[in-house]
């Protein structure tokens, strides 16, 4: 059996490289090697693309020199320069290799880069563009879920509850910042949390309980994006957490629950202290785990994602209220992270869910290889200008 050639992608031009780089060396661990050939593509932190063996570790040791080659004491001589050219005809990387350009021809990318330039669609556009089937949510899903507000508004929009928000442009913050934190505060109460919409990671996200947290808060997530979201804190919010599974027909896992270390599910807490617990199953009675389980499924739809997706619920301990907290279409696939557990506990393991999203991008691509791409008209009037 002739082996698919897996183009893996992690890095990334985001808050959440480093992530990414460990997401996407749990990915390459998992892949079958008697199914799977894999190459490995490393984009640092300016945006350039990177192939090779060595490319991981270039990027985990700070990515180019100083006059953009590879070297040896920042990363590896075992990696070279590549791009994917927009050229439906190669679906293939183009590796700069002695001065010439060497094709490299990949069946399916697996993209593994959280957040900007990753998750947001631009990528996913690139990959329409080269005509190259892809793991998870096309342009639109993922532009759309990327955005927490845009996402928000449509979820709301589909009868699914979510939490108070506001959002105001980063630039109107930094002028008008003690203002915008009476508005929110006046209308929205405290305490709140504040974030940059097109993040994730939890990077840039601050809880404020004091209208001087709020504006330190608003601050800081300016600083990420540009516009910043203010929301509605849930009181005493459990983080419940489903993993869907699909394209057309997607299943959503048992949901499981984190146990942050901090006081919320922040960056440290999810990947530097190793100390939030994640329990799988959640402890919850059945019918709202089935509540749980259905308004994924419907929010997944709700955003057209595919292939995969993690949905984040926040339920109150205090008033027994349920809301959508956000879906991730590239959630992490480190060997802490609760999207590959969840589907474990559904007797799916991780070296079989890998080979159902590949073989989801797979059927996607050939569905729309199968539309009808050209329109012939019932005269030449276009050519009339010739």
């Amino acid at each position: 059996m002739k082996l698919k050639t897996i183009a893996v992608l992690f890095g990334g031009r985001s808050g959440e490289h480093e992530v990414s780089l460990v997401s996407a060396e749990s990915v390459m661990k998992a892949l079958d090697p008697a199914r799977y050939t894999i190459v490995p593509v490393g984009v640092d932190k300016q945006g350039r693309w990177w192939t090779g063996p060595g490319a991981m570790a270039f990027l985990r040791k700070g990515g180019p020199s100083v006059d953009g080659g590879p070297s040896v004491d920042g990363g590896a001589a075992d990696c070279a320069p590549c791009f994917l050219p927009a050229d439906p005809g190669r679906r293939a990387l183009l590796v700069e290799k002695g001065g010439t350009l060497e094709e490299v021809a990949i069946d399916v990318v697996f993209p593994v880069i959280h957040g900007t330039f990753g998750e947001d669609g631009s990528l996913q556009g690139l990959l329409e563009l080269a005509d190259v089937p892809y793991v998870g949510a096309g342009v639109a899903g993922s532009a759309v879920a990327m955005d927490k507000v845009l996402q928000k508004r449509l979820h709301r929009d589909a009868g699914i509850p979510v939490p108070a928000f506001l959002h105001y442009p980063s630039t109107e913050v930094r002028v008008r910042v003690e203002e915008i934190a009476a508005e929110a505060e006046e209308a929205l109460g405290l305490p709140l949390f504040v974030k940059p919409p097109n993040l994730g990671s939890s990077v840039g996200i601050g809880k404020a309980t004091t209208r001087a947290e709020l504006i330190a808060a608003l601050r800081h997530a300016a600083l990420f994006d540009r516009k910043v979201l203010v929301e509605y804190a849930v009181p005493e919010a459990r983080e419940i957490e489903v993993a869907v599974l699909g394209n057309q027909d997607p299943f959503a896992s048992v949901p499981g629950e984190v146990v942050p270390s901090n006081e919320f599910y922040d960056y440290d807490a999810k990947y530097v202290d190793n100390a939030s617990a994640l329990l799988i199953p959640a402890d919850l009675p059945d019918d709202m785990a089935d509540r749980i389980r259905a308004l994924a499924v419907q929010a997944f739809r709700a955003l057209e994602c595919e292939g995969m997706a993690r949905v984040d619920f926040l339920l109150s301990r205090s008033t027994g209220e349920l809301f959508i907290n956000e879906i991730n279409t590239i959630p992490g696939f480190t060997s802490i992270s609760m999207y590959p557990k969840l589907f474990a506990a559904v007797g799916i393991p991780y070296p079989e869910l890998l080979d159902r999203l590949v073989a989801l991008a797979e059927r996607r691509h050939a569905e729309q290889r199968a539309l009808q791409r050209s329109y012939t008209p019932k005269s030449d009037w276009h050519r009339s200008g010739e």
